[in-house]
Formats: C-alpha cells, sequence, structure tokens
C-alpha cells in the first residue's frame, strides 16, 4: 500500500491508485484549486504548479481551503 499523510492524517492508496500530482490529488478530494493554499513537505506549492507537482508514497501535504464569511 502506498499512502500520503494529508492534514495530519494518513491516507492509503492501493498500487497504481494514489494520485500522480497534487493536481490530480485535489481533483479527486473534490477541491477547487482556487480556494486552496498547498504545502508538500513544508514548502508551499504556487497554484501555477499543482499540475506539476509530482506525488510519491508518504509524502506529507497540508491543505487550506478559504471559505468566505465574517
Amino acid at each position: 500500500m502506498l499512502f500520503l499523510i494529508i492534514n495530519g492524517k494518513e491516507k492509503e492508496f492501493s498500487s497504481g491508485k494514489m494520485p500522480e500530482t497534487l493536481s490530480s490529488l485535489l481533483d479527486s478530494m473534490g477541491i477547487n484549486h482556487a480556494t486552496v493554499v498547498a504545502e508538500v513537505n513544508g514548502l508551499i506549492v504556487r497554484r501555477n504548479d499543482f499540475a506539476g507537482t509530482k506525488l510519491s508514497d508518504g509524502q506529507k501535504i497540508e491543505l487550506v481551503k478559504f471559505v468566505g464569511g465574517g
């Protein structure tokens, strides 16, 4: 099994099922790219780089979503 640690929680993926890029991970989670800030292994990823950011087993990903309100 492969896994990613997303916001402190381990998420397992069967072989061949783990998203290859940060962009595909967000899509699989139903997260709008325009409303999230992403960090991979402690480094902030620019929104323009989501599609080119490759994911690998064991990486730590933090996602912060913007919400409206006041």
